[in-house]
């Protein structure tokens, strides 16, 4: 079978558009929370909190013929994987036209602004702001469709919108269809663009942090004090392409990717279900054919969300055992939903590939109700490992896992 490794990575997030920027700030234990004082006129939600791309000046790059079919959901996209094939060497190369480049990226939904613009079609009979892209920008492939328009590309797109596993079930098809030889290089990822209504999703279900004086002392995953998630936003791109043909090329490998596993709860849509959780990291474990005790460190999605925490907690225990050291780095970026495996994933072979881990911030005393694991806290970690593993867990019971190796 072949095998499949990443020649380039990029991203933007609420700490940055690049590693050492990133990096700077996690080793300081700087998150990228923040107050959204605008949010004070939502009567109807909690929260005021979110963690956004403060710097979104990268859309001046574009022309404005390039980006009429794009909402910031899909700039965002764009953005990471133009540096992303720049990074691996591919942003001019014939191979993106050759139909042998697919796409596999996802968000939970489009850019939510065009959905006003159609509300008041339904509600008045009609709308000054609809127009020919209303559409594009609206639809969850949006992002996909945009990076395949941008860059020419003419291979396989497969849009993955499963909510906060739309990142990373991108990055395992993508790798598949390299491994089973339909595509020899593939763009994926994710990418999220903040709104107040995904806040209110989750406000809804009493799951958001309510701290609003204090943006620095939240999201607390895995903490006793917790009060529920951050809404955030971004996007990254992941270029995987298949091991002989970057050879061949002379390209930068970053890490390979070696194990997948996905499946869902089959129970409830918000109600997480450790026992599958658990099925799922075994699958990314038989897919790398790989012992429990091979992998060195695990990303785990910790929202900071009672069950979410503890479920999880209990499906690492029942693979890992006690040992595993384990963060979550949604306690710097918040929740990206349909960005945050492609986030996690790339921030976390960063990682790997220097050997230390950031500490969870505003992790303090863990709950007694999550399973005994090595909770990096305090301070990061200095860990070599061979193998990393990313998991994340979305809406209607999705699960996901990744296995790395290093390069």
């Amino acid at each position: 079978m072949r095998r499949v490794v990443i020649t380039g990575m990029a991203g933007i997030t609420a700490l940055g558009k690049d590693w050492p920027t990133i990096r700077t700030s996690l080793q300081a234990g700087r998150t990228g929370v923040r107050r959204m004082d605008g949010w004070d006129r939502f009567t109807g939600i909690n929260t005021r909190l979110a963690a956004p791309v403060a710097d979104q000046s990268f859309a001046e790059h574009y022309p404005r013929k390039k980006t009429r079919t794009m909402g910031a959901v899909a700039r965002m996209a764009v953005f990471a994987t133009e540096r992303a094939l720049s990074g691996a060497g591919l942003l001019d190369d014939a191979v993106i036209r050759s139909g042998r480049t697919g796409i596999a990226f996802g968000s939970s939904f489009g850019s939510p602004p065009p959905v006003i613009a159609f509300a008041e079609l339904m509600m008045n009979g009609a709308s000054k702001s609809l127009n020919a892209t209303s559409y594009i920008q609206m639809m969850s492939h949006t992002a996909a469709v945009n990076i395949g328009l941008f860059f020419g590309i003419t291979g396989r797109i497969i849009p993955t919108s499963s909510a906060c596993t739309s990142g990373s079930q991108a990055i395992g098809y993508a790798a598949e269809a390299i491994r089973f030889g339909k595509a020899d290089v593939m763009v994926a990822g994710g990418a999220e663009e903040l709104d107040v209504t995904e806040s209110a999703v989750f406000d809804t279900l009493y799951a958001t942090s309510v701290k609003n004086d204090t943006p620095e002392r939240t999201p607390r995953p895995f903490d006793k004090d917790r009060d529920g998630l951050v809404i955030g936003e971004g996007a990254t791109t992941l270029i995987l392409e298949e091991l002989e043909h970057a050879k061949a090329r002379g390209a930068p490998i970053h890490a390979e990717v070696i194990g997948f596993g996905t499946n869902s709860d089959g129970h409830h849509v918000t109600q997480p279900q450790a026992e599958t959780m658990e099925a799922a990291l075994r699958l990314a474990l038989d897919d790398a054919r790989l012992p429990a005790s091979a992998i060195g460190f695990v990303n785990a999605h910790g929202t900071a969300t009672e069950w979410g925490d503890i479920a999880e907690a209990e499906a690492t225990h029942r693979v890992f055992g006690s040992r595993m050291p384990i963060h979550s780095l949604k306690s710097y970026f918040g929740h990206s939903l349909g960005a945050c495996g492609a986030i996690e994933a790339w921030l976390g072979i960063e990682m790997m590939r220097e050997g230390w881990f950031c500490q969870t911030a505003n992790l303090e005393a863990v709950d007694p109700r999550c399973a005994e694991l090595d909770y990096v806290m305090g301070s990061a970690r200095q860990i070599e490992t061979e193998y990393l593993m990313s998991n994340n867990f979305a809406f209607g019971g999705i699960n996901t896992s990744l296995i790395f190796r290093r390069a």
